[in-house]
């Protein structure tokens, strides 16, 4: 197993950060990796947002609710961005089409694609990082805070910087391969479903012996749960105000 693919399997979010911010270069760097994720058709429908400023980093805390949203070393906000592509067009008086549910797609999966560069490189660095997918719990404040125009909307966040003292987090185990992985034709659940079971025991464990037996819930109890209720819905509104789905 070479080193890229440890570091891969490694990967655990941080949440406690030392005071030192990250300098120019290491930023420059960070955000040179992540535009050397593949791109759609060579779009480049993403922009990065770095937010330095206290009071947006207050406000965007506030929006998310967790504490490391304002303390990190830096906030990288991921952007899907058709804004630049809208106005390009216009100066060459023509007009460009992104309200379809594939542009939406390229944008989203251009913006991860980066992200996740971004996020291997800052841990090849010795750096942590942690994705604030809180940020579009008020989507639209978010963007209003950063100013975005038409044509662009915060995807999520994500902070980065020198972990505090101890800090290590916990890997999580994910899904068995064979749950992950179907050759030719799918897997119905049922053919996966002593796998999963397995892994329901040993998520329940993991919990039970990190808590002392306070928390000992599975994964599928945790994932039903969670998407049983509806969340976010003002994200549609705010997509279609921007110039998205419209069609």
């Amino acid at each position: 197993m070479n080193d890229v693919i440890k570091l891969l399997n490694n990967h655990r979010s941080l949440r406690k950060f030392t005071d030192e911010k990250l300098s120019e270069d290491t930023i420059r760097t960070l955000v040179g990796a992540a535009q050397s994720a593949s791109t759609s058709s060579y779009v480049q429908a993403y922009s990065i947002m770095g937010v330095t400023d206290p009071e947006k980093k207050k406000a965007l805390r506030e929006i998310s609710t967790q504490s490391y949203v304002e303390h990190n070393g830096h906030l990288f906000v991921f952007v899907v961005d058709f804004y630049r592509h809208k106005e390009l067009a216009k100066q060459a008086g023509t007009e460009i089409s992104y309200d379809k549910t594939e542009n939406l797609i390229v944008g989203v999966v251009d913006a991860s694609l980066a992200a996740q560069n971004l996020a291997t490189a800052a841990e090849s660095m010795g750096l942590g990082i942690c994705y604030i997918g809180s940020l579009r719990n008020d989507i639209k404040k978010a963007g209003e805070i950063l100013g975005l125009p038409e044509g662009a909307f915060v995807l999520f966040g994500m902070v980065a910087g020198y972990p505090e003292l101890g800090e290590d987090g916990s890997k999580k185990e994910r899904l068995p391969f064979e749950a992950v992985y179907h050759e030719n034709t799918y897997q119905k659940i049922e053919e996966v479903q002593d796998d999963i079971d397995a892994y329901d025991q040993r998520i329940s464990d993991y919990y039970s012996s990190r808590t002392n037996g306070k928390r000992d819930d599975k994964w599928s109890e945790q994932v039903t749960e969670m998407l049983s209720k509806k969340q976010r819905l003002d994200v549609d509104t705010l997509l279609k105000e921007k110039g998205f789905l419209r069609q």
